[in-house]
């Protein structure tokens, strides 16, 4: 398509209509209130920080606030998803919904050609159509393009097309003709093929129906567009938007950071756990007392994002602040399992075929292919996985053998096969040594990459996860970006509540030193 000087190359203007529109979203936002509301316990706790007290609120204050939540849901979702896109809505297959939407579209396409198969022909529903195609044409331009406004104003003049019927003069053709023409100008190059076939419709009822499907793309491609270009201004202001909503919010809901409170209480208490097991039983007053003096804010935070990576999703209501972003730390966490068996897998072959197989290239990207194949799907419930560790095993023997007869090593005997598919089938056991190995130092990876995510240097790949280390990064990258986001939005309420988490535990340890 040729380049017009007047086609728009932005559609800021198209922003107003987001809100209206964000059922079709291609995310949950649409249920976010909904789960923040089935998320909160019912009983009011005094460690918010800035909330007031409970208060009875109108249904109009609830309504607002609601709107305010979906609205923060929106703007997070465009700052952290950069694959984020307003698609249309699709009404399920047979849905009466569906069903009563087509039964009156058709009734109104039937009408349409009802009327201008009279004689002589009456224009009224087709005139209309017109003018809905001039206002959206309209609404696709800039203030600039004012050479475009005046053609689209002076051919699609509706009281000119009035007279013109009722004089029997007009030509309908030669309007439609214009409007492609038209849209053809304005949209973006991927719809130029679907403007190529308008121009091979010559019925004109059917005609109709066709424009106004690609208008409709053509307004998905504004809102796209202008959701791309607002993304950098948005994500600089993002944080204290999403601060100043959840502020608004939470003084409505005084509970609403509850369920965090107790998420930070039990990071506490797992990182002040494993303190009081490295401390020697019988330690000196002063040196017990120092180290645990270790215990600092920064660390409880990381202690808590790791939590969300084994969180129990069917049973457990998801903190507040991070509810927003619930489905994603969902998906890291199935990811992380699935990579935690693909490692644990890859170990034992190794550690069973030796040195033989190290350095053998593209032997474990072969390995990494058999074991993801055949574990998709390992989080629905009709998933067996010890099924599919055991066809895992026999794929393993098969590739193990195949390779050291290529490379000139003795073949598996019966017996080390029988052995090598039998760990591999172990590794179904929550118990297995070597999965609880794999799982530890990823988990560790995980903690050093948290901490380190501000410096240039990024933490060593920890003993034996050199096979994953790609995808482990891949995924150490996504989860990090995510809890910093999620760290500058809410800090000002984590520090709130953990000054009290901390100030409860130094009180507690001050008066177990007393006592000692």
């Amino acid at each position: 398509m040729s380049q017009n000087p007047d086609k728009p190359h932005s559609s800021e203007e198209k922003l107003s209509g987001l809100e209206d529109g964000q059922e079709s979203l291609d995310n949950p936002d649409q249920s976010i209130r909904k789960r923040i509301r089935q998320s909160a316990p019912g009983s009011y706790r005094d460690d918010t920080p800035k909330s007031s007290p409970p208060q009875r609120v109108s249904v109009e204050e609830l309504m607002e606030t609601a709107k305010g939540v979906t609205n923060m849901a929106l703007a997070h979702e465009i700052v952290v998803n950069g694959d984020f896109q307003i698609k249309p809505a699709e009404l399920p297959e047979h849905s009466l919904e569906k069903k009563v939407r087509d039964i009156v579209h058709k009734a109104f396409w039937d009408c349409l050609e009802a009327q201008l198969k009279e004689d002589p022909p009456t224009y009224d529903h087709a005139i209309k159509l017109l003018g809905e195609i001039k206002e959206t044409l309209l609404s696709f331009l800039l203030p600039g393009h004012t050479r475009l406004r005046n053609q689209i104003t002076e051919v699609l003049d509706l009281d000119l097309i009035k007279q013109e019927a009722e004089n029997g003069a007009l030509d309908i053709s030669k309007l439609v003709e214009f409007v492609i023409g038209m849209m053809g100008t304005l949209c973006a190059p991927a719809r130029d093929e679907e403007i190529k076939k308008l121009k091979d419709i010559h019925e004109i009822v059917p005609l109709f129906r066709a424009i106004f499907s690609v208008l409709d793309l053509m307004k998905m491609d504004m809102a796209n567009f202008a959701v791309s270009s607002i993304r950098p201004k948005l994500m600089q202001q993002s944080a204290e938007y999403e601060r100043k909503k959840f502020q608004e919010f939470l003084e409505k809901q005084p509970n609403s950071l509850d369920l965090v409170t107790n998420w930070l209480q039990e990071a506490a208490d797992d990182l002040e756990k494993l303190r009081s097991n490295r401390l020697p039983p019988h330690g000196s007053g002063d040196g017990a007392a120092g180290e645990a003096s270790a215990l600092c804010p920064t660390a409880v935070q990381n202690q808590a994002y790791l939590k969300l990576l084994k969180w129990d999703h069917m049973n457990r209501p998801f903190p507040e602040t991070v509810l927003m972003d619930q489905s994603r730390f969902q998906e890291i966490q199935l990811e992380l399992e699935q990579l935690l068996l693909t490692g644990t897998v890859l170990l034992v072959a190794f550690s069973a075929a030796g040195s033989a197989l190290v350095d053998i290239p593209g032997f474990a990207e072969k390995i990494k292919t058999i074991v993801k194949v055949l574990l998709t799907g390992m989080h629905l419930p009709a998933f067996n996985l010890k099924e599919s560790l055991a066809t895992i095993g026999e794929k393993v023997c098969a590739e193990v053998n195949s390779c050291l007869s290529q490379h000139g090593f003795t073949p598996f005997t019966a017996e080390r096969e029988t052995v090598l598919k039998g760990q591999i089938q172990a590794v179904a056991n929550p118990d297995n040594t070597i999965c609880k190995l794999i799982d530890s130092r990823i988990q560790k990876f995980l903690e050093n990459y948290l901490v380190s995510s501000h410096q240039k240097s990024l933490p060593a790949i920890p003993g034996g996860l050199g096979p994953i280390q790609r995808e482990l990064e891949e995924i150490a990258v996504k989860y990090v970006r995510l809890v910093n986001y999620n760290k500058m939005v809410f800090s000002p309420y984590y520090d709130a509540v953990l000054a009290k988490i901390l100030t409860k535990e130094e009180s507690q340890l001050a008066g177990k030193s007393k006592e000692s």
